[in-house]
């Protein structure tokens, strides 16, 4: 009996100091993701549900939400990175909810500082189109010219060529992603900031739901990317 109790604190130990190992080098590893970082951005999602009252939440993972519920974003983008933010309906529609408009020509494009999605005090609000929702956050630093193009293609096509050109969009992102599996790393840190969804904007005053005190600081070497699920009921 007690050479068991003797082994089974061992293992105890063992399994203990293997834990804290553990969270040790990823804790190591976020720090040098951090420290070595090329790319560096500020971001949150926040949702406010409506029921009895208005019940307000940051969006950190894949979530449910419901008609009528509305969501708003926040970013902080450095002069040097390049932040993209993609909006797949369920009726398979896409829209770029960020930025607003990029010319391939300009070498002069920059969206640094703080942007509210949608801006001022507005915000989205579901639809009656329930079904799955998807938002697509990528960021680099290189601009991702070749998505831009396909992006500027598909909001000038006839209806009829929107799908097949969404399709091309949404491989474009799978790619990009494919390309960088190297450059997962990443690190996310609290901030303190001081400071089909078309036709469904509404005006409603924020208040004390101000996303950005829910942001947080993304590092990264030279690509993130993140897909964020809505699953409209």
């Amino acid at each position: 009996m007690k050479t068991f109790r003797v082994i089974l604190i061992s293992l105890t130990t063992l399994i203990c100091l293997l834990l804290y190992e553990s969270h040790a080098v990823t804790h190591a590893q976020e720090a040098v993701a951090q420290q070595n970082a090329n790319l560096q951005f500020q971001w949150a999602f926040g949702a406010l549900k409506k029921g009895n009252s208005s019940q307000f939440e940051a969006v950190t993972r894949d979530t449910v939400l419901k008609t009528g519920d509305q969501i708003k974003f926040f970013l902080n983008v450095n002069q040097n990175n390049f932040v993209y933010l993609i909006y797949h309906s369920s009726q398979g529609e896409l829209s770029v909810l960020f930025p607003k408009r990029f010319q391939l020509q300009s070498s002069e494009y920059s969206a640094a500082g703080n942007h509210y999605i949608p801006a001022d005090d507005q915000w989205y609000e579901l639809d009656e189109h329930t079904g799955e929702e998807r938002f697509y956050l990528l960021a680099s630093v290189k601009r991702l010219a070749e998505l831009e193009a396909l992006i500027n293609d598909y909001e000038s096509a006839d209806a009829a060529k929107k799908l097949p050109l969404a399709k091309k969009i949404l491989a474009q992102i799978r790619r990009l992603r494919k390309q960088h599996l190297k450059f997962k790393s990443y690190a996310e840190r609290p901030v303190n900031i001081i400071g089909n969804l078309r036709g469904t904007e509404k005006a409603e005053s924020a208040g004390a739901n101000d996303i950005s005190k829910y942001a947080v600081e993304i590092s990264a070497d030279t690509f993130f990317s993140r897909t964020f699920t809505i699953d409209h009921k």
